[in-house]
């Protein structure tokens, strides 16, 4: 139930927002670039996916091909079929979508590739927006919640899955062992042996590793901010602030996998203010009567 609700969120938040096949989002997605084809009139064409929302595609597939005479014998119809590698499994996780080519270009310079634009005929398989939903998540997160920390407490690596809390930093190159102690979207804060003043402003890669599935980030950054730690001459604690340009796309998922299953902590408004007492009214003054 859980799944079904994210699938349908991601449909109904993304499902105009077109996703670029970069090298890193074919990495994070698990695209099998070799096993994508068309499927028009019975056969099969290679292309390659350039661009993809729930609504359509942006392929290039080769001119000198059969494959315009073709679309135009079937009213140019067809079906996409896409290939993801799976974690777990030997086996890829594939799938067809309906499809209905709207426009054809040339593609650079030559007249040897088109660039076609496919309008969905159907809404695409949920494992396929799971997929692609999860890298435009990653991605709106980034921007709403980059300085949002998460303070690495057993529970929290263990929901992040990462491996341990000891790592390292590289500082011109050289690693220097250093203990984590939160990270968020933007940055990391985390213990080290050092000199402050000789490290604050300092560029430097931090290494991050993850588990199911086993993998390593490192991520370019500039040392912010030191704090010296108390009782210990030898320690510092450091603030480092990533460089956002070169925050790996899967460091992000991981990130956002974690802050999407806890609500965003908001700040509750003060209560208003009482209102003043108003004045009491003069006291009317007493009857004075004779005694007689």
């Amino acid at each position: 139930m859980v799944t079904v609700a994210k699938t349908e969120q991601y449909y109904e938040k993304y499902k105009a927002i077109n996703v670029t096949f970069s090298r890193e989002v074919i990495q994070v997605t698990g695209l099998l670039t070799k096993q994508v084809y068309l499927k028009c009139g019975g056969d099969f064409w290679p292309c390659v996916v350039v661009s993809s929302s729930f609504q359509g595609a942006k392929i290039v597939a080769s001119s000198k091909s059969k494959l315009i005479e073709k679309l135009h014998s079937v009213n140019n119809l067809g079906s996409l079929r896409l290939a993801f590698k799976e974690p777990d499994s030997t086996s890829p996780l594939t799938f067809f979508i309906n499809i209905k080519a709207t426009s054809g270009n040339p593609y650079g310079a030559t007249n040897e590739m088109l660039v076609l634009t496919l309008q969905y005929t159907q809404r695409p398989p949920d494992d396929f927006i799971d997929i692609i939903g999860r890298v435009l998540d990653a991605n709106i997160s980034f921007s709403k919640r980059k300085e949002e920390r998460i303070s690495l407490s057993k529970e929290a690596m263990r929901k992040l899955q990462i491996l341990a809390g000891e790592s390292a930093v590289f500082i011109g190159g050289v690693p220097r062992r250093c203990i984590l102690r939160d990270v968020s979207f933007s940055g990391a804060k985390f213990i080290m042996v050092g000199v402050a003043k000789f490290l604050l402003n300092k560029e430097a890669s931090l290494r991050i590793d993850f588990q199911d599935p086993r993998e390593s980030f490192l991520i370019q950054g500039t040392f912010v901010r030191t704090e010296m730690i108390e009782g210990r001459t030898d320690l510092i604690a450091v603030g480092m602030k990533f460089n956002e340009e070169l925050i790996p796309m899967g460091y992000k998922m991981r990130i956002n996998d974690y802050l999407s299953s806890k609500p965003i902590e908001r700040v509750a408004p003060a209560p208003a203010a009482a209102p003043a007492a108003k004045p009491a009214a003069p006291a009317a003054p007493e009857e004075k009567t004779d005694a007689k």
